[in-house]
């Protein structure tokens, strides 16, 4: 299993493009985000996509798939934003959010059995750098932990999914909370789940 060291959360722009390569080879990586480190792959992959969904036990037709992007501006490549959840991200992101939106045409039929798609662009610039660097979203899905110290720290998250990922962006300690979901699928978006992030509709 590779590691990159990210100090402070702050890659260099080689350590980002070198790991953009490696998932637009198919990779799998683990990466911090704002609230929990994921598991990521290139959304655009659909053989990676796939083998994220089996990793975790996920089932594209029963879940909401996630993916990271940049900014909204890329967000809106592979999501439906109307006026209100423009705004909406305008204001809170980056941030501890996902936004549950209508999914574009564009993406890999993982993602098409739900028609739905969840958009974040959190307050972690590692994560937000491989994006820019890839030029498309990353799939994104939380790591599954057992013991609080396996979400945190870095070398024993590396420890857990030794053999099951390809690498790692080793950033700063994680965390235990979750994202705040609101679903902006219509006219009148609706939290879903109150996560890290506090949001006023």
């Amino acid at each position: 299993m590779k590691s990159i060291k990210i100090w402070n959360d702050s890659p260099s722009d080689k350590q980002a493009q070198q790991i953009a390569e490696r998932l637009k080879d198919g990779e799998i990586w683990i990466i911090p985000t704002d609230s929990l480190y994921g598991i990521m792959c290139d959304a655009l992959n659909q053989k990676a996509v796939r083998a994220v969904c089996e990793l975790k036990g996920i089932n594209p037709e029963k879940n909401h798939l996630s993916v990271i992007c940049n900014d909204i501006s890329m967000a809106a490549e592979y999501a439906r934003i109307g006026d209100k959840t423009f705004q909406l991200m305008r204001d809170n992101t980056p941030g501890a959010i996902t936004f549950i939106c209508k999914a574009q045409s564009n993406l890999p039929k993982e993602f098409k059995k739900r028609k739905t798609i969840g958009i974040r662009i959190p307050d972690n610039i590692t994560a937000r750098m491989i994006s820019e660097k890839l030029g498309n979203p990353l799939l994104t899905t939380s790591i599954e932990f057992e013991d609080n110290d396996y979400a945190i720290n870095p070398e024993l998250i590396m420890e857990a999914y030794d053999g099951k990922v390809d690498g790692m962006a080793a950033g700063e300690e994680g965390a235990t909370v979750q994202t705040t979901i609101i679903d902006c699928t219509d006219d009148s978006p609706e939290i879903i789940r109150q996560g890290k992030a506090e949001v006023e509709l």
